[in-house]
């Protein structure tokens, strides 16, 4: 009898009734929360360790990255820094006339075997400076050519005659800079200045003179000033056709470019006078 009752019993447990289901989860909760804390904060720390784990392994792994990449540049960078490929091997010079290579780089501080790290991101401010180291200079771009090249092109001033100072005759430019240095006879085409006793004269006829067409600048021998009361500008000019012009600065260019029209319907060499207006007359016999 006693071991059907205890047969009975377990059938019992096996099949709760819902409402048996719920009281014992109520209970089982009600022993959860009359529990200490410590045990609570044990099992979010249990559920937790593993996650924690992972990041910082992750951390880890983020970190040492970071070191690897950086170490391998800096070794990568200093390399390059010392091998050949960080400097340069040649400078090309281009559109230099009467500079040679070398007072261009001397101009523009660029030169062979220099770090290629002067002139990258530096290129229009050493063009300027270059400018201002060489007066014959009016225009000087540099161009960095991978791997380790660089193109330097100029552009000069054009001589726009000479003057002379103690049977010595100093190259002029067209912007009007006299060079310091002297030559025995001029260069053909260009003109000689002569009887200019002011700098500022002098100045201003160059810088009209640079805007005539070159077939009409390599057809004036000399240039002389010749100031009057009535024109102080007056200038007077000898021209290898054998004419004589008489002009005045301040509208010389445009007044000289009637010229060669002028001169071709004279029959004989004489004088054109461009001072007011535009006439011609033959020289006197």
């Amino acid at each position: 009898m006693k071991f059907r009752l205890n047969r009975n019993e377990s059938k019992q447990q096996r099949s709760l009734t819902p409402w048996e289901e719920y009281q014992a989860q109520a209970a089982e909760q009600r022993k959860r929360a009359n529990a200490p804390k410590w045990i609570h904060k044990a099992r979010r720390i249990g559920d937790k360790l593993p996650r924690l784990k992972h990041q910082r392994n992750r951390k880890l792994i983020r970190r040492l990255a970071i070191l690897l990449t950086s170490f391998t540049v800096v070794i990568l960078a200093m390399v390059y820094l010392l091998s050949p490929l960080s400097h340069f091997q040649t400078v090309t010079v281009t559109g230099a006339q009467a500079l040679s290579a070398k007072q261009v780089e001397t101009a523009t501080r660029v030169r062979t075997g220099d770090s290629i790290f002067q002139v990258v991101g530096h290129e229009q401010q050493l063009a300027r400076r270059a400018v201002k180291r060489n007066s014959r200079l009016k225009a000087v771009s540099i161009a960095f050519r991978q791997p380790n090249k660089v193109t330097v092109h100029v552009t000069e001033f054009a001589t726009a005659g000479y003057v002379m100072k103690q049977n010595r005759y100093y190259e002029v430019l067209e912007n009007g800079v006299v060079s310091q240095q002297s030559v025995d006879q001029p260069k053909s085409g260009t003109p000689v200045y002569g009887q200019f006793k002011k700098a500022q004269t002098l100045h201003q006829m160059i810088l009209q003179y640079a805007k005539l067409d070159s077939e009409i600048k390599s057809s004036i021998s000399e240039i002389q000033d010749s100031p009057t009361k009535q024109n102080p500008n007056r200038i007077h000019l000898f021209m290898n056709d054998g004419n004589e012009v008489y002009a005045s600065i301040p509208n010389f260019a445009k007044k000289m470019a009637f010229y060669p029209s002028i001169a071709g319907k004279m029959k004989a060499k004489g004088v054109v006078n461009l001072e007011v207006g535009a006439y011609s007359y033959a020289f006197k016999k």
